[in-house]
């Protein structure tokens, strides 16, 4: 017991000593305006509008524009005070929980801790580096999804490579829901860091909204010089600071002296074997790392292969590093779901880190998370192909800087099952092959891959190869034609979901719509976003062919009618979602109304002012 408090004793001084003076807010007040350069004194306080939108994990908008997309929140606002939908705000591609529901949603992973609740990121750079005093978001519809703010001690401008780059979180939260859509500025109280930044990080969390949240723009507040304290306070040491310790997934255990051996495990270790896993699978990654360091009996325990069959290493992205990896690279070896989204990113995981650890824990491998990790290069997803047999999910998510051919490697995989290539510039080549040797597909995300010349071809290659295909995303292809929809639908009949939002090049007078509604009854999924031909009588097809609909999102038609609405609510018991945002001729009166003789049934219908 006395060993078991020198320690605590020895980190809790260690992590006093790396910690720096917190103090209140300057009470100073603002003496310039956004912009001006001069030479300020301590206490004047500094307005910055994001100078650059450095990274993002999803966006609602395309590749080649400005509308709805992330790259809207650099600069000086474009709606703000005004509410509603507008497309030069900032939307994250999801909302709600309806995406959580489909065939298509990964099951979560255990382990995850409790107050981790980000599901979505955007990083804006800024052009004075600056101690924060404030940070105030301008949320222009449905506001409540921000849930953690961080700041970076690295400057994104400077010339030289990132080295021992620090995030500390400035202010974290439940997600909420407003009370109403209407435009907010949300301005919480953040920590004072001993650092200046000029690299911001907001993560969000819409499950809560019922609609997409927009965002304007995001002021960065702050003063050149570090804040100094009248009256230093001696920090309070809480145990539940320790969460925070940067060493809490690279210590893996503290030598034992000869007289621990002989010290005993009161009746603990009289329990079985089974009960006291059972016991552990409850705790957090870190605190099974930490456990592991209190006695030789736990260490055995915590060190164990079966707590590790799932590992999500996502809620740690800022502090995970190759000797993390490394030290958990004995306990991984009957692995077999893996989350490395987010992680990695300026230099915090290598080539050789990335690789040492799939080839020691890969052989079991069947799922493998990898969104927004931009480490990745060609040589990784080799080893990849090459160290995980028995794949069978990889997500690739917004992997935006992998190159074209780097792709060429998923063909390897055979027993793919879901491929998740959002955002990133695969080619068609490489899509073809993938196409040709992972005939298991059942999930294929292809939502915003722009680089893909024809996708009747691609379509066709489904067709013929992918005959279990259940979900397929193909928002915001440019070249689907009718052609091509005919083809997906005789071939994949086991579709159950179906995204094809914003495909220009569909045309309902070509019969495709109702051609696929006939084709595919079990479609549970289909989303039509912003195709003005879609008509009545592609509803009444769907009424009458899609008896299991659930999610039907038809927003920007001109043609539909509360007639045919009210026919396929009769007939499709089950759906759940109905979005005719800009339907032109559904008002607030016939959603309200509908609504009304509906009450199972969330009817969107977004609003500008």
């Amino acid at each position: 017991m006395l060993t078991l408090l020198s320690m605590f004793y020895y980190i809790c001084l260690r992590r006093r000593s790396r910690s720096g003076t917190r103090g209140e807010a300057l009470t100073s007040r603002r003496a310039v305006e956004s912009g001006q350069r001069a030479v300020l004194p301590v206490t004047v306080e500094v307005e910055q509008y994001a100078k650059e939108v450095l990274d993002f994990s999803s966006h609602y908008g395309s590749e080649n524009s400005m509308s709805y997309t992330m790259w809207n929140l650099a600069g000086v606002p474009n709606v703000y005070p005004s509410s509603g939908d507008f497309t030069q705000t900032a939307v994250f591609r999801t909302y709600g929980t309806w995406w959580q529901q489909c065939a298509s949603a990964p099951p979560p992973f255990i382990r995850v801790p409790k107050g981790f609740y980000s599901q979505d990121y955007i990083e804006l750079a800024y052009e004075e580096p600056v101690y924060p005093t404030a940070v105030e978001v301008l949320e222009t519809y449905y506001p409540g999804a921000i849930v953690q703010i961080l700041a970076c001690s690295h400057n994104p401008f400077s010339q030289n490579p990132p080295t021992d780059v620090r995030w500390e979180a400035l202010w974290s939260g439940e997600p909420t829901k407003a009370l109403t859509p209407q435009a907010r500025q949300f301005s919480p109280t953040i920590k004072h860091i001993n650092f200046p930044t000029n690299l911001l990080r907001l993560e969000v969390n819409s499950s809560l909204l019922d609609y997409y949240t927009e965002l304007d723009a995001v002021i960065l507040r702050g003063v050149k010089e570090r804040p100094m304290l009248a009256l230093y306070k001696m920090p309070i040491i809480d145990i539940n600071d320790l969460s925070d310790s940067e060493e809490e997934l690279s210590d893996t255990g503290i030598p034992f002296k000869e007289g621990e051996e002989k010290m005993g495990n009161g009746y603990f270790d009289k329990l079985p074997y089974e009960l006291i896993q059972l016991i552990l699978s409850h705790l957090t990654l870190p605190d099974l790392c930490r456990l592991a360091q209190s006695s030789k009996l736990l260490q055995q325990h915590c060190c164990d292969p079966l707590q590790y069959t799932q590992l999500s290493l996502q809620p740690h992205w800022a502090r995970l590093s190759d000797a993390s990896l490394g030290h958990l690279q004995s306990r991984c070896t009957l692995l077999q779901r893996l989350n490395l989204s987010w992680t990695g990113n300026r230099g915090a995981l290598s080539l050789t880190g990335f690789s040492s650890f799939l080839k020691a824990c890969g052989q079991s491998l069947v799922c493998l998370e990898l969104s927004c990790c931009h480490f990745l290069n060609e040589a990784c997803l080799e080893v990849v192909s090459q160290t995980c047999p028995r794949l069978q999910e990889l997500n690739l998510s917004s992997c935006d800087r992998l190159s074209p051919q780097a792709f060429t490697h998923i063909c390897k995989l055979p027993l793919l099952r879901k491929l998740v290539l959002y955002r990133t510039k695969i080619e068609q080549t490489a899509l073809l092959s993938i196409l040709t040797f992972c005939v298991e597909l059942r999930h294929l995300n292809l939502g915003s891959c722009v680089r893909i010349d024809d996708y009747d071809v691609v379509a066709s290659m489904l067709a013929a190869r992918c005959h279990s295909l259940c979900s397929l995303d193909l928002w915001r292809c440019r070249n689907l034609t009718d052609r091509g929809l005919a083809e997906l639908a005789s071939g994949c009949k086991m579709l159950e979901e179906l995204d094809l939002g914003w495909c220009p090049t569909l045309q309902s007078s070509t019969g495709c719509f109702q051609q696929l509604a006939r084709s595919l009854p079990r479609l549970r999924k289909l989303f039509l976003t912003a195709n003005r031909s879609v008509c009545d009588t592609d509803i009444e097809e769907l009424a009458s062919g899609c008896p299991s609909l659930q999610h039907l999102d038809i927003l920007g038609t001109r043609l539909v009618s509360a007639a045919s609405l009210k026919k396929l609510l009769q007939s499709c018991a089950r759906l759940r979602l109905l979005d005719v945002s800009f339907c032109s001729q559904i008002d607030m009166r016939v959603v309200q109304e509908l609504s009304g003789q509906f009450p199972n049934v969330s009817i969107k219908k977004s609003f500008t002012q």
